[in-house]
């Protein structure tokens, strides 16, 4: 006698990007919630409004990303964000501040951050920036990359000119394209995407995606793609 088993629930492709809003102005909170739940695609699953609110919500419910107002009380969103990189790194931050200096911006990718969006961003620019995070990428505001043209050539760890080539799949490394999404931009082989990575991170003694990512930063490559 034989027993048909059901089968396993399918994924839902059209799974909504769960998110997390914290900022201690209840009518700032309070627009960037009516924001993403106007967004199909979005939907809030809490809100905060201080870091340690923010952490524990994020603990408990695991959004897919948590868009985080830096200047919060009772724990800021840097050391909140730094708490959430190592209890669940699964869960990914977008900055909020309005505050654009280069140290600052630095300090909040060090923290584990996975973006940074000015608080004067247009609407757009928010969710779009909310969907990139929530992809796996890598986001910076607008008005950050267009201030951080930089006037030399991205040279390596010991001065050494990058080529045209690494230069630009760098940035879109930093960027948080995939390898796919590169050989697709650079009309080049994945294979080939590949190689240039493997010899970058070991020309430029970088052992992740993230030193990658504030090494650009801190060299404000990010604007030249």
């Amino acid at each position: 006698m034989s027993v048909q088993l059901p089968n396993p629930p399918t994924p839902s492709v059209d799974r909504k990007v769960r998110v997390l809003i914290a900022d201690d102005h209840a009518l700032v909170r309070q627009g960037i919630i009516m924001l993403v739940k106007s967004q199909e695609d979005m939907e809030v699953v809490g809100d905060a409004s201080n870091g340690d609110e923010a952490f524990r919500l994020a603990r408990a419910l695991r959004p897919d990303v948590v868009v985080m107002d830096v200047s919060m009380p009772v724990v800021n969103g840097a050391l909140a964000t730094e708490r959430l990189r190592t209890v669940c790194p699964e869960v990914r931050v977008l900055a909020l501040s309005a505050c654009q200096d280069d140290a600052h911006i630095t300090q909040l990718m060090e923290s584990g951050a996975r973006g940074y969006v000015f608080k004067m961003a247009v609407a757009e620019e928010l969710t779009g920036a909310i969907r990139k995070v929530a992809d796996g990428g890598t986001y910076l505001d607008a008005s950050v990359i267009a201030q951080r043209e930089a006037e030399s050539v991205p040279t390596d760890a010991v001065g050494t000119p990058l080529s045209t080539r690494e230069g630009q799949v760098l940035r879109l490394a930093a960027l948080g394209n995939t390898n796919k999404e590169i050989a697709a931009e650079l009309h080049l082989s994945i294979k080939t995407i590949e190689g240039h990575k493997s010899r970058l991170m070991e020309k430029l003694h970088l052992r992740s995606r993230a030193q990658l990512v504030n090494y650009a930063i801190e060299r404000g490559w990010l604007s030249q793609i």
